[in-house]
């Protein structure tokens, strides 16, 4: 095995395995959990591939355009937070009989101060961090390491979509199961788009944008 395959191999197992051990090991970091993990991932790319560790979670400078980024992400964000609000919440909810746990969120409505705060560590932490962490490296990761046949494809965004909705499980079973098929949703945008991760972050911060607007006004 040369020093190439074996950088590709052993960097991104070591990477993931410390990236579970944040999430599920002894140590609690809070908030600033998933910036830390987006931190680790940038250095494990940057040692994986030579010095380019944006290029390779999908960072194309040449679709960071007013048009995607502020127009069609936006409007895709809203798309896909009318079918959240009114198929999957009703849809599922009625399929398990249990409505999500939305008690996280409580201290939230009518607190413009904290939802401000929200707005910021949900962009750096959900935004950024869960479209880095779920598309940009786990996706990406399954493509290099298993291809991207149509059985792979499925695989790929159903296995981390599922994945996507345990981490979910504040949320109790009927928001898993809806985050698990927004997720599956961003991934499948991220893969039509020919993963341009810049768009996805756009449409997942402005999706909980919506959504912190709703949860101000008591409307979630």
């Amino acid at each position: 095995m040369n020093k190439m395959i074996l950088r590709q191999t052993v960097t991104p197992l070591i990477t993931i395995a410390i990236i579970f051990f944040l999430w599920f090991g002894p140590i609690r970091i809070g908030y600033i959990e998933n910036i830390v993990i987006t931190i680790i991932i940038l250095i494990a790319n940057y040692i994986e591939y030579k010095g380019k560790p944006f290029s390779a979670l999908g960072f194309q400078r040449e679709k960071f355009t007013f048009k995607n980024i502020l127009v069609l992400a936006p409007l895709l964000a809203l798309g896909l937070f009318a079918l959240y609000v009114f198929v999957l919440v009703p849809g599922i909810t009625k399929l398990t009989g249990v409505p999500i746990d939305y008690s996280s969120f409580d201290q939230l409505e009518g607190n413009l101060a904290a939802c401000l705060i929200a707005l910021l560590l949900v962009w750096a932490t959900a935004g950024f961090g869960e479209e880095i962490i779920f598309r940009g490296y786990f996706m990406r990761q399954f493509v290099k390491f298993f291809g991207e046949s149509k059985v792979s494809l499925v695989l790929n965004i159903v296995l981390l979509a599922s994945f996507f909705g345990f981490m979910h499980s504040y949320q109790g079973i009927t928001g898993q199961i809806v985050s698990g098929t927004v997720g599956a949703i961003l991934a499948l945008i991220f893969y039509l788009r020919k993963y341009d991760l810049w768009f996805v972050i756009f449409v997942h911060g402005f999706f909980d944008t919506f959504a912190l607007i709703c949860i101000y006004y008591g409307l979630a």
